[in-house]
């Protein structure tokens, strides 16, 4: 059976008004998907809309949670009549997630939890296991025997988020900065980013004043690009390997480790042995994880 969990884990409100839709939402610094289910537990529909990050404002966060659910294209659904489980990254900044729940639009009930714990919903069907997460962030996080939680990085891009989408642009940046400067090669990589961000000093200190978690992985792809190429990108996702086994190591040492995150699955063939040894496929997505959560909650409820 799956874990009861802590409710330290989770925020609800409820409204009392009765339910029609379950709705899982998994949203992250780059999207927000939405899976919608029926009274019987049947899927029926799936929506997908930008970001909702709590990071990046909480009106902008709903506006998107409300966009990802139309786009189900479910008749007569309504945000009114529907119980969301929401699994949002950003929810652990108190006050970015005192701000989310105060702009509610008025759902008939929602429980708030991270968006790594949904995806360790998911991925372990409830059940004790690992997940280490890398897109436009990263982090790694274990659903424990005892229903707790226990989470390793997830620092944020400003300052962390090692071996993520972020982090791997803020390094290519870095060099075309060095390179510019000519303390380092102007190879493949730093022309590539050279050529999306600009060739100046002024380019380049515009890009990074905007860039923000979103800009930044916009230059990811520009170091698996040039993986073969130039031993500079090459030796940055050996840096960004690494760090995701600093975490998954931190984080448990014999849990079966789940991944997730498209930088995390790239990465996967430069992890290490004993990493390797326990990694499971995910039995589910995060998304299925939101709609289990609310469920669950709305059956104990």
């Amino acid at each position: 059976m799956p874990l009861a969990l802590n409710p330290n884990l989770l925020t609800s409100r409820n409204s009392g008004r009765p339910v029609r839709w379950w709705v899982g939402i998994d949203g992250g610094g780059t999207s927000t998907r939405a899976v919608v289910a029926n009274a019987q537990g049947h899927i029926v529909g799936r929506g997908e809309a930008g970001a909702s990050a709590l990071g990046q404002g909480a009106d902008q966060a709903w506006r998107h949670v409300a966009e990802a659910v139309g786009g189900a294209g479910v008749p007569g659904l309504e945000l009114k009549d529907c119980a969301l489980g929401l699994g949002l990254s950003g929810t652990g900044v108190p006050a970015q997630l005192k701000a989310f729940v105060a702009a509610d639009p008025g759902v008939a009930r929602f429980t708030l939890a991270t968006d790594g714990l949904v995806a360790l919903l998911g991925a372990h069907g409830g059940r004790p296991g690992a997940l280490m997460i890398s897109g436009t962030g990263s982090v790694a996080e274990a659903l424990l025997p005892d229903g707790s939680r226990r989470m390793v990085g997830g620092w944020g891009w400003q300052i962390g988020d090692e071996g993520s989408g972020a982090w791997l642009g803020q390094q290519a940046m870095k060099l075309a900065q060095a390179a510019y400067d000519s303390r380092a090669a102007a190879g493949p990589l730093v022309q590539s980013v050279w050529r999306q961000a600009g060739t100046t000093r002024a380019d380049l200190l515009g890009f990074c004043a905007q860039a923000g978690q979103g800009g930044y992985a916009s230059l990811a792809p520009f170091v698996f690009e040039h993986e073969a190429d130039d031993p500079a990108a090459a030796a940055m996702l050996d840096q960004a390997a690494c760090a995701l086994d600093a975490l998954a190591t931190a984080l448990h040492p014999s849990l079966p480790l789940a991944l997730a995150g498209s930088i995390a699955l790239r990465l996967a063939p430069r992890l290490s042995p004993a990493l390797q040894s326990r990694r499971v496929e995910p039995q589910g997505e995060p998304v299925i994880g939101a709609l289990w959560l609310i469920q669950q909650e709305t059956m104990t409820a």
